[in-house]
């Protein structure tokens, strides 16, 4: 809890070391007292003005790369919302009582987000820390040809190294770029008669690694019917997106020829067996009577999906249950059971991403999510389906991928 006897922003002008704060534009918003002595720049020559405006790159420096490195390193911040550690790196500064003459300087720069309430990028915490005396005492003092080529060295390593992790970034980029791609093509929006209304939210993980292998699907059946589904391969990245749609294609075909949901998981544990990668994958498959006013389901180790009913209750689907797809030694087949709704009543099948929490028992997410039904069950399912990522998301944004289907039945 924060504690209203602490003055923090006497805090953040007094902590040692140089610290900025940006603007998603790279404006400055403010500087710590450290930074302007070490910069000799007032907080009025700083405030509300671009940070490479401030301090230009030095234009007799042909190789100089600092602006690229520094800006690239900041926007990742504000795309991603993930720190950013740089490599050392040489940006020389103009002297203010001396235009035109440049100072060589050297820095060790990290860029860290500030969330706003909203979960995106309100700041850039630009924390950086010069090293040029470190660098240029290296090997020595009394030997100053060879401090210079250690100085040389060091620089030149620096620079590999920073070289070699935008290389892997990009790569990564382009990976999670493909895969958000391909998860887009596969998982349309729902098609239906026009009878029942639907929506569906894919939200994917922060960060460039963690794209995953969530989905959902909805089918329609013989007679007029729905099979609903959702599902969650374990991995990240475009492996896991790849396994996803052929997962979800092989589900989809067997609900529409299989006698209930519990067979159409036996057919995709099988074919489970022989997709790389789709060992563990989480399933759950739900087959809906119109007529009858019957939900009969089948879990492949998913948590269970959520009834809301008309009267605001929740109930959860949990009674078939059985592990994930391929984990058992042997086929076995799996349960199914059935449960009664009433007319104006809401089925929510979403993936772990939405309840789960790191060190938290999966109930409280469970009595989270049904708090959040409660609140919101006289909503549409598109306006429910905004505001329960909004209660049960984090507000510093998702570590795992989300899928979400609220169907008002």
């Amino acid at each position: 809890m924060r504690n209203p006897q602490i003055d923090y922003a006497a805090v953040f002008r007094a902590l040692p070391g140089m610290v900025a704060l940006l603007t998603p534009a790279l404006e400055y918003a403010d500087a710590n007292d450290d930074f302007l002595r070490l910069t000799r720049r007032t907080r009025e020559q700083l405030l509300g003005r671009y940070i490479f405006d401030v301090f230009p790159e030095n234009p007799n420096d042909p190789a100089a790369a600092g602006r690229r490195e520094t800006e690239a390193s900041m926007l990742r911040t504000v795309a991603t919302g993930e720190r950013d550690t740089m490599a050392l790196v040489r940006y020389d500064i103009e002297d203010p009582d001396r235009p035109g003459r440049w100072q060589e300087h050297y820095w060790s720069p990290v860029n860290a987000p500030v969330l706003g309430p909203d979960g995106q990028v309100a700041l850039i915490v630009h924390r950086v820390e010069e090293i040029t005396e470190l660098i240029r005492a290296f090997g020595g003092r009394d030997d100053d040809s060879r401090a210079r080529v250690l100085e040389a060295e060091l620089y030149t390593r620096a620079r590999e190294l920073q070289e070699v992790n935008d290389r892997l970034r990009r790569a990564h980029a382009h990976e999670r770029e493909v895969a958000l791609s391909l998860q887009a093509a596969m998982l349309p929006a729902p098609d239906l008669d026009g009878r029942h209304a639907a929506a569906v939210r894919y939200r994917p993980a922060i960060g460039a690694l963690n794209v995953c292998g969530d989905w959902y699907d909805l089918a329609d059946l013989p007679g007029g019917n729905l099979a609903v589904a959702v599902g969650d391969v374990v991995g990240h990245g475009l492996a896991a997106a790849g396994v996803m749609g052929q997962l979800r294609s092989a589900l989809s075909a067997a609900c529409r020829v299989a006698d209930g949901p519990a067979r159409a998981l036996d057919a995709l544990g099988l074919y489970a067996r022989s997709v790389a990668g789709a060992e563990s994958t989480t399933v759950l498959a739900t087959f809906i009577d119109w007529d009858e006013r019957t939900i009969t389901y089948s879990s492949a180790g998913h948590p269970p999906p959520a009834l809301l009913h008309p009267d605001g209750t929740v109930t959860f689907l949990d009674q078939a249950t059985d592990p994930p797809l391929a984990a058992r030694p042997e086929h076995l087949p799996r349960p199914q059971a059935r449960t009664s709704f009433a007319e104006g009543a809401t089925l929510v099948l979403y993936t772990d991403g939405l309840i789960e929490r790191r060190g938290e028992d999966i109930d409280t997410g469970l009595d989270r999510l049904a708090a959040s039904l409660a609140r919101h069950g006289r909503s549409g399912p598109e306006p429910l389906a905004d505001a329960l990522l909004t209660d049960l998301l984090p507000p510093t944004g998702n570590t795992d991928d989300t899928a979400l289907i609220t169907l008002r039945l």
